[in-house]
Order: C-alpha cells, then structure tokens, then sequence
C-alpha cells in the first residue's frame, strides 16, 4: 500500500469523527429550529395575547379616567354622544364607546345613531350590575356587526349606587389585521370565543370557517379551552392540508373567554428546516471531498509528521477531548486548512459543550426558583398556623404571669414577635404576588424607612440618594404593596433621566391642603394628609410633557424602553386610595412628584398597658370549628370555650358535615379554608348552606392565594387571618354571629 494511500486513509479515519460529529450537530440544528418554530408560534400567540392584555388594561385606565368626567354626568343625550365621538377618534381602536343606563337601556354612543337599544340580555351588562371593576366579554357588536371584545365598566356613586355603565367596544378584526401583518404573512391568527364562535378567521386558504360560524365539538375547540393540555395541535382541512396551531395563555383573556390561537402551515414548518439541513449536509460532503482530493495530490509533501499530528488530534477527539489543538505552525495547502479546519471544529463543540452546561446550570437554577415559589404557599399557611399557636399562647402566659414584670414582658415580645413574622410572610408573599393585596391601617415613614434598601438598588453609584423621613406620619390607609411597586416606579423614572449621576430625594412628612393646592388635574382637594415626595435632579420636562405625563401610554422614551403606564399606574393608585398626586418640573432643573394619601379620621389607639387583661365580647353559642391543624384546633377550641362559647370540633370537611347532619344546634361554621381530604373550606361552607340555612360562616387562613367567596356568591366572605390575637377573634366572632342572615 502506498504512502499516499495509507495517508488518505489516516486523513479519513482523522475525519471521522469530528465529521459525525459536525453532521449529528446539523441532524440536532434541523431539530432545534423546527422546535424554535413551534416555540415560536406558541411565543406569537402569547405576545398577541400580551398586546391584548395591555389594550385591556388601556381600556381600563380610559374608563377610570372617562368615569369622572364632567361631560358624561349630564343627562343631556347628544352632548354626550359628542364628547364620546371625540374621545373615539383618538381612540381609534374602538369601534365605539357608549353608555348605558342601569335600566338596560342604552344612553348615548360615539356613532351618534340616537337609537334605542335594550342590552339587557347581555352577559356583560349582568356581570357589570354586580362588579366593580372592568368586565370583558367577545361578541359581534350590534351597532356594528364587527366582531369585538365588550370592556365595560360600571360607574358607581361615592355611596356605591351605579349611576351608568361605560363600554367600548374593542376592534378584534382590526387587532387580528395589524398582528398578521405583522407576522409578514407567515402565520394565520385565529380569535374565537369559549362556544367555538368563530370571531376572526385565518385569511389564509387553510382555514375553511367563516366570520360568525362554530367550531363547537372540534380538536381544535378542545384544545383551546382545556386547562393544562398538549403545547400544540395539528388540524388537517378537508384537503388534507395539515397546520400546526398553538393557544395563547393569557388568564386574563381566557378568562373573558377569548381565545387567541396562532397557526401555521405544517409543510412550511418544516420545510426551511429541511431544506437548512440539505444545504448543511452538502456543504459537508463538498468540504470533505475537495480536503480528500487536496490530501491526494500532496499527500508526498511534507506528510510524515503533519499525519502523524493529525492522527494525534484524530485520537483525542475520538476519546471526547475536544480541548485537543493541532498546535502552529501549520503547514501551507490543504493539509494545514484541515488541521484549522479540525481545531475551529473542536473549538466550536468545546464551546458548544459548555454552553450546554451553562444551560443546564440556569435550567437547574430555574427549577430552584420555581420550587421555591411553589413552596412559599404551603410553607406560609405553616407558618403562620405556627404563629397562630405561638401568638395566643404568648398572650396566655402574659395573662398568667400579670405579676411578674420581667416574665410578663418577655411574653409579650413574644407575642411581638410573632405579629412580625406573620408581617415578613404577608410582605414575602406580596412580593412575589402569590397572594391578594389589600389595604392597611399603616405608618408610611416606616414603611419608607423599610423600603430603603430596595428603592437605592437599582439607582447606581452614580446617583446620590438620600432619605428625609418625619419621626411622627399620621397614620394611613394603604396598600403596601402598591406603595413599594408606586415608589419603585418613580426611583427608576428618576434614575432614567439621570445617566450622568445627579441626586434622588424621598420625603415623608405631615400636610395639609387648601382650595388652592391643586392635583395634576387642576382638581382641589383639600384635607390632611402624610406626604411622599421623589425630588431627582434630572433633564426635566417642558410644560407640555409634564401636562400629559400621567395618560396611559404615554412616553418620551424609544420605542421599546418603556409602555407609558408607569405614571398613570401611579396616579390610579393614589386616587383609588382617596389621595392626590402634584408634580412640578422644569427643564434642566429636574422634578418632584408629590404622593399625597388622607390622613385616617380615627387615630391608632395606645397599646394597652402591659399588666391590664384584654377584655373580649364574648357568647353562649354553639360553634363548629374545622381545623386540620390539631395544635391550632386546640388552641382555638380552648380560647372559644373561655369566651363562653360552647365548642365542636372536627378535623377535615367530611367529619363537619357529618357532624351537621345530626340534630344539635349549631350557630356557626368556623372553617380553615386549606385543608387536606379533597374539600377546602368554601365547599364545606356551601355545603353546610345547603344542609342548614341560615347557618353564620367565618373563615380562618393562614395562606390563600385567591380571594374567599361567600357560600351564597354574594362578594367575599369575612376570613380571619392568621395569626390573629384573643381580642381579634373574640370581635369578628361576634360581628359574624351578629351579622343579618342572607
């Protein structure tokens, strides 16, 4: 066998690998982007579902904003029908905005047809009759006959009386157009509602359903209603073309039972792909020829120690080194470009093998988080039982050792103690938005002063941040989640329009407003009230700016930078909570935002004094107590007993119920809402209803992600938090059982 034969078999067994293992990388490139595909449609749908969600919350803001002008409190039909025909051409989105009467009837509308129309048929008019907040629903507009998403909002009095319903009715066919051209054609967008309604239909020629026609009873239906199903669906037409259709995800929509799908024909899929991998593959096979044909005609040039590197590198490869390099110099010709060509190859799945790693590193961090999240529910409503059991325990031992001052007291911060920690669980679940928010009799300044290390993160060193707190806020109602997300909101506005560095400022202090002082509405609203200001040293704004700084939408940052609903988020918060918001800015001489919430009518009352036993209202009735927690269940048995209650007790749904059946008197149901066996608290509650009416019902948890609906459906139910102190108890205990029956 000759030299040169032997070398081109040496140079093939060297290409060996790196040659599979270059077309495994194509075979895995071709999988990759058909996966990337599918993601992608899946990733479409959400986006649109996204943008949706966002017109939505737009929507809102809007009717928040419209609520409370003076043009729509006027009874006068065509000078409301004009300032809703002037709203709509800025809004061209809408198809229309109309009112309606609470009697069903419509009032006036921005088409200005003067007709009369009875809506009380429906869905959204009954829902907004009971809500207080927006309520959403996909229909075909009877003004219009196009298919929309109906977003009403029901305007109530300062004393809760609905005085008209707000509704615009959101293009769906219009929103559809704009997202398939901007796809480029590639992908068809489908919108039906939870009845197979078709609302838009795919313009394509996969698609044989029209505007208006059910698809009730298909896959497709299925799939896109089913809670938690497959990623994607392939639906093949009577012709037997086949597409590929993935469901957004979107709970808000969902739950307005719309349903936005994206699909794609399954040819065109995979087509790119295939033909990526032919190209791939080729491109190969031509590489390795002209490398072998190169390596033949010199194989007699300078070929002993140039294979034998190479067979050396081919070895190291071969046993999964791919930190292996044929080291310089190189020869010239073809020989040395495939010793580059083998190092580049090796280089490329060296770094291919660690970003492999690194993504199973993040996938592996990724799963920590997600578990811990998943663990913050259940490890909440522990805890806080623990706390419950702790906390009147402790109040007990304050009790008992009432003489003895060193002991009474170390009660008593044990007590404390545990009133914090059931804080840091409220404040971590808030954070992580794993429960409802609600607002609390609070201290702003010390909640700012908490909030210090969070609200200096993000601003750099290049900014200076300095904090002027007044020792004594009058109290507060707040949400104190929104507040942290509201002050969040503004240090990063600030620190947007300081990238050189400049100085931040936050204030809390008392005030009180006159006729005089304005909020950026021109409205006065004078009263009492604590104080938050966020003063930057920044560009500032012109008048102009600073005059529609708080609309929905809008922006001065590039596009992508920002959505515009920071400020006007901000501004609904403060509002919603009964205050005012003030802002004054300049150009080049920065800005200060003024967050302005009432001041509580009632001060907190003194803590009682340490040797002076808490008196709670007390009873004679019979109560059931359902608690799975049988350290808890003790606890709250013994402290109904010593409020004069008489007590029974159960540990799990069933055994309540079976306990009901029976012919004892039972005044009320104190019920745990979590609780293992299959039956939570609200369906023991609506059973319990059901078995004897009129029976009082009051909730307990420690840990609830969503809001407690009373067993009736009328508005939630009255819950006790845990943990909760004997004079909390003693006093909703009494409230519940003198409550009016429903």
């Amino acid at each position: 066998m000759s030299l040169r034969t032997r070398l081109l078999i040496l140079v093939i067994a060297a290409m060996l690998v790196p040659a599979s293992l270059v077309g495994l990388r194509f075979m895995q490139n071709r999988t990759s982007e058909i996966n990337a595909a599918l993601a992608n449609l899946a990733a479409s749908a959400d986006e649109i579902a996204s943008d949706l969600s966002e017109k939505i919350q737009g929507t809102a803001q809007l009717h928040y904003g419209l609520a409370r002008a003076r043009d729509l409190d006027t009874r006068d039909k065509a000078a409301c029908s004009a300032f809703l025909s002037d709203v709509r051409e800025e809004y061209p989105q809408f198809t229309g905005i109309l009112t309606i009467d609470p009697d069903g009837s419509l009032f006036c509308d921005s088409l200005r047809t003067n007709r009369t129309l009875d809506l009380r048929d429906r869905a959204y008019f009954k829902q907004a009759l009971v809500s207080h907040g927006v309520v959403l629903e996909p229909v075909f507009g009877r003004l219009t006959g196009i298919s929309v998403l109906q977003i009403a909002y029901p305007v109530r009095s300062e004393a809760g009386a609905l005085k008209l319903i707000l509704l615009a009715s959101f293009n769906l066919r219009k929103f559809a157009e704009y997202h398939h051209k901007r796809l480029l054609g590639e992908k068809e967008v489908l919108l039906i509602d939870g009845k197979g309604t078709v609302l838009v239909a795919p313009s394509g020629a996969g698609w044989a359903e029209p505007v208006g026609a059910s698809i009730a009873g298909s896959d497709l239906l299925r799939f896109a209603t089913a809670p938690g199903q497959k990623a994607f669906q392939e639906v093949t037409d009577r012709e037997g073309r086949t597409q590929v259709w993935a469901v957004a995800r979107s709970p808000s929509t969902r739950d307005a039972g719309l349903y936005v799908l994206v699909g794609r024909s399954k040819d065109g899929l995979v087509a790119a792909a295939n033909r990526r991998l032919h190209e791939d593959m080729a491109i190969l096979a031509v590489a390795s020829l002209l490398l072998l044909a190169g390596v033949w005609i010199l194989a007699t040039v300078s070929v002993g120690r140039q294979v034998g590197r190479l067979a050396t590198m081919a070895k190291r490869l071969g046993l999964g080194d791919l930190s292996a390099r044929i080291p310089l110099p190189h020869p010239r010709g073809e020989l040395g470009g495939l010793m580059t060509l083998l190092n580049g190859t090796a280089e490329s799945l060296e770094q291919q093998r660690a970003a492999i790693a690194d993504l199973n590193q993040k996938l592996s961090q990724s799963q920590k988080m997600e578990a811990m999240g998943q663990l913050t529910g259940g490890v909440a409503h522990d805890f806080n039982n623990l706390l419950t059991i702790i906390l009147g325990n402790s109040e007990h031992l304050a009790d008992r050792l009432a003489g003895n001052k060193e002991l009474h007291r170390i009660a008593g911060d044990i007590a404390t103690a545990a009133e914090r920690g059931s804080d840091l669980t409220r404040s971590l679940l808030a954070f992580a938005r794993k429960q409802p928010l609600r607002p609390r009799d609070i201290d702003i300044g010390e909640k700012v002063h908490e909030m210090e290390p969070l609200l200096r993160r993000p601003l750099g060193e290049h900014i200076e941040c300095s904090f002027a707190l007044e020792p004594q806020v009058w109290p507060t109602s707040v949400d104190p989640g929104q507040l942290t997300t509201a002050l969040l909101n503004l240090v990063l506005n600030a620190r947007d329009v300081m990238p050189l560095g400049g100085r931040l400022t936050i204030a809390v202090h008392n005030a009180s407003l006159g006729e005089s002082d304005l909020d950026v509405n021109g409205e006065p609203r004078a009263g009492d009230y604590v104080m938050v200001a966020v003063t930057d040293t920044g560009s500032g704004m012109t008048a102009e700016v600073a005059s529609r700084a708080f609309e929905p939408f809008f922006t001065t940052k590039e596009v992508g930078k920002g959505t515009g609903l920071g400020l006007s988020m901000v501004y609904g918060f403060v509002r919603q909570s009964g205050g005012v918001v003030q802002m004054q800015s300049e150009p080049g001489q920065g800005s200060v935002v003024r967050l302005f919430f009432p001041r509580l009518a009632t001060p907190r009352s003194e803590p009682s004094s340490p040797a002076k036993r808490i008196v709670a209202p007390d009873g004679s009735e019979t109560i059931l107590v359902v608690e799975d927690d049988d350290m808890v269940r003790a606890y709250v048995e013994n402290e109904l007993k010593a409020l004069g209650y008489r007590v029974i007790a159960a540990s799990n749904g069933p055994a309540a119920l079976e306990l009901l059946r029976g012919s004892g008197d039972i005044d009320l149901l104190f019920t745990d809402v979590v609780m293992p066996g299959g039956m939570f608290g609200p369906e023991l509650a609506r059973q319990a209803t059901q078995l004897r009416p009129g029976l009082k019902v009051l909730f307990t948890s420690g840990y609830t992600q969503n809001p407690v609906k009373a067993p009736d459906g009328a508005g939630d139910a009255r819950v006790l938090t845990k943990p909760f102190r004997r004079r909390d108890l003693a006093a909703v205990l009494r409230s519940a059982l003198s409550a009016p029956s429903r």
